[in-house]
């Protein structure tokens, strides 16, 4: 392990966090947009109660790391670039559009991908190339106008703004943390299926993880590693350059999170008999896939991340970017899903 590069230290981290992920995904079945259709269409509510289980996870261990000093969550870009409400808005509602005419978010593309479905793949390459136009190609200079990326002038988040007001950090984490569980494991039907339950503290002790390691990694290296955790929209485009070219910033968290995800849903698929090839018969169903992937990249990028990459990740770090994006990603999911089942027809 010492003569491995930082970066392909930060690899493997993410690797195995994206691996728990995958897994997560196919064994314990939680998707975002799955969550959100089930239980607005089909009544039922286990896995959106899921998210409650990923997501206390992974503000307590998270937390809990933080206040060992096994993770600087400060330094991670949730909390070092200021945050901007509007892109957290507009940002989150075009992902979540973006997400419903697609069928997947970014994540759900790659396990889904990694289930043999070829239509998931175009949406993984789309969303890629999209997020990096929007990054740092044609439209990075409107991004950056539009919605600049600026240090924080001082700390930031939900702790930190709550204990201007006198409120104990300690209690922040507690209630944030542990009413979601509550929430979640109330929930008689969910309470019923165990492996859901396993696989969705795995998946938020896989974003502390992510935060520890790169962490000790950031530490180490004196900065040449970035603090992170798992995030599926401009890492996707990442993953692509390294792929092609061995560059683009080489071996890295986001690489090795990515390729760790689709191995994990290939094992999953693999295991509960899931894996089949599947491609697009309808072409309008692909020009829906293509018009969706685009948003979910562009959107993504705007607001920082994805519904994992804001909607856990940075929420678990308590950052106010993580639930105000969830909630806009949660929006446009809703309004996409409606516009596509209903058409928007009144009465």
């Amino acid at each position: 392990m010492e003569d491995l590069p930082y970066g392909g230290l930060a690899a493997l981290i993410g690797l195995a966090a994206g691996i728990v992920l995958g897994l997560a995904a196919r064994l314990g079945d939680f998707c975002t947009l799955g969550a959100l259709e089930s239980a607005a269409y089909g009544r039922d509510q286990k896995r959106l109660r899921l998210w409650g289980v990923v997501l206390g996870t992974a503000i307590l261990a998270t937390q809990g790391a933080a206040a060992l000093g096994w993770a600087d969550l400060d330094a991670s870009a949730y909390h070092s670039i200021a945050w901007n409400p509007l892109a957290s808005i507009l940002g989150g509602v075009i992902f979540g559009y973006g997400m419903a005419l697609a069928g997947n978010c970014g994540f759900s593309a790659l396990v889904r991908f990694g289930g043999g479905d070829l239509r998931a793949m175009i949406v993984v390459i789309v969303m890629g190339i999209a997020g990096f136009m929007t990054l740092s190609g044609p439209l990075g200079p409107v991004r950056q106008k539009l919605f600049p990326q600026i240090a924080a002038p001082a700390p930031q988040g939900i702790v930190a703004d709550l204990a201007t007001r006198g409120v104990p950090g300690w209690v922040v984490v507690m209630v944030l943390g542990l009413v979601p569980l509550a929430v979640a494991l109330f929930h008689k039907p969910l309470r019923q299926v165990p492996r859901m339950v396993f696989w969705g503290v795995a998946a938020g002790l896989a974003v502390a993880g992510s935060f520890i390691g790169t962490t000790w990694l950031a530490q180490d290296s004196l900065g040449a590693v970035a603090i992170e955790g798992p995030s599926f929209t401009a890492p996707v485009g990442r993953t692509l350059i390294y792929l092609m070219t061995s560059t683009g910033g080489g071996l890295t968290f986001s690489v090795g999170s990515v390729l760790g995800v689709l191995i994990g849903a290939v094992a999953g698929s693999a295991l509960r008999g899931l894996f089949r090839w599947e491609a697009c018969e309808d072409p309008r169903e692909l020009g829906r896939l293509v018009g969706g992937a685009v948003l979910m990249g562009v959107g993504g990028v705007i607001a920082m991340g994805c519904s994992v990459g804001q909607g856990i990740t940075a929420f678990a770090t308590l950052a106010w970017s993580g639930p105000v994006t969830l909630a806009a990603i949660t929006l446009g999911a809703l309004i996409g899903l409606r516009q596509l089942m209903t058409g928007f027809r009144l009465g």
